[in-house]
């Protein structure tokens, strides 16, 4: 391992500059961009699937940074003449304690993750997508028509997909990590320059998947090895933390973050002395949604987003924005070649029959939150 310091010019990351700027525009619609199409008033175009909402009233969203794309929402403006408001939200569990405590009823699109869209269907809070009114969602990969978070896409269309890993910095680690155990191996030389995810189920998953067991354990003496290998881990951690650390990896102030693929493939587009990896051992594979909740005061603005999110054209569009994968196997076909054969944003078969979904755990959930409260509080 490197330990030699450097002190490089510090660069803004691209996800720091999108969780700052839209939390800025939080509240505040972009402006209408209405397409001009030979003196004829806005409409829908031909083949889109996406209509202009009757009403005229803006759509709500709440979703994570990594996917508030000004680019973005501007086309669908332009398609559609519905201005889009968006906030932002940085864990699943900070979107649902919004909408549980009522302070989400303006929103009509959210974008939960799988695990989540299971125990909100739980709750009832969702509505039941009426697909009459959706197009493409033959367009969907057959591991996405009828996923085991929510049967038959219910209640949720598959919005995006990705993988959990480490980001390091090349210029301090050498050589890089290749599994989870890695910090555990190098603890002292990595002592105080490490983050972990602030998320439970992952942070728990990637240390039960370093011991060989499952991302989804319900075995409470598998859970209670996790729990006391990730105490072990804690004096070098320098903080529980999803988002936020990303400057100061690119500073050198850390030099390993446990983070989403969403993030590791986005920051070394800009900052090539970062490297994503997924471990050799497996990971989570994770999948954003789109959902429309039972409070949503625009649902015909929400289906004009579902389908214009789905429309292949948009969704590779975002995809060359975002850096996420798609679910979308004609989106996929549209990327160019460096995207499609990029193996850290579209694993290989190989690499995913090692990777687990993160699913519920039932009673066992109250394990994982007692030892997460211990852990973090020590």
């Amino acid at each position: 391992m490197n330990q030699f310091p450097r002190n490089p010019k510090l660069r803004p990351s691209r996800r720091r500059f999108l969780q700052y700027s839209f939390a800025a525009l939080s509240g505040v619609a972009l402006a209408n961009c209405q397409r001009q199409t030979g003196g004829a008033g806005t409409g829908s175009q031909a083949g889109t699937g996406a209509s202009p909402a009757a009403s005229g009233d803006p759509l709500y969203i709440y979703t994570w940074a990594d996917y508030a794309s000004e680019d973005v929402f501007k086309r669908f403006t332009e398609r559609t003449g519905i201005e889009v408001v968006a906030d932002v939200y940085d864990a699943n569990e900070v979107m649902l304690a919004k909408m549980q405590a009522g302070g989400g009823n303006q929103y009509s699109i959210l974008y939960p993750s799988d695990y989540m869209v299971q125990q909100m269907i739980e709750l009832d809070m969702l509505t039941e997508v009426d697909k009459s009114q959706l197009q493409g969602l033959e367009n969907l990969n057959e591991r996405w028509q009828n996923p085991a978070y929510d049967s038959n896409n219910t209640h949720s269309i598959p919005a995006s997909w990705g993988t959990t890993g480490y980001i390091y910095n090349s210029e301090l680690v050498d050589p890089g990590p290749t599994d989870w155990n890695f910090i555990w191996e190098n603890q002292s030389a990595l002592s105080r320059k490490i983050t972990l995810l602030d998320d439970v189920r992952e942070t728990m998953g990637a240390t039960l998947k370093s011991l060989g067991y499952s991302y989804n354990s319900t075995n409470p003496q598998e859970i209670e090895e996790a729990a006391n290998k990730l105490k072990e881990i804690k004096p070098a951690v320098r903080s529980f933390e999803s988002f936020g650390w990303e400057d100061r990896l690119i500073s050198g102030d850390l030099s390993l973050c446990m983070t989403y693929s969403i993030v590791g493939n986005a920051l070394p587009v800009d900052n090539p002395e970062l490297v994503y990896i997924i471990p050799e051992s497996g990971s989570s594979v994770w999948t954003d949604t789109m959902v429309i909740p039972k409070t949503a005061p625009n649902p015909e603005a929400a289906y004009a987003w579902i389908n214009f999110m789905m429309e292949p054209e948009n969704a590779a569009f975002a995809v060359e924005q975002l850096k996420f994968a798609t679910p979308n196997k004609s989106a996929f076909d549209q990327l160019p070649a460096e995207l499609k054969e990029n193996t850290k944003l579209f694993p290989s078969e190989e690499v995913l029959a090692k990777c687990e979904g993160i699913a519920p755990v039932g009673d066992a959930l109250q394990m994982y939150e007692d030892y997460w409260t211990e852990i973090r509080s020590a």
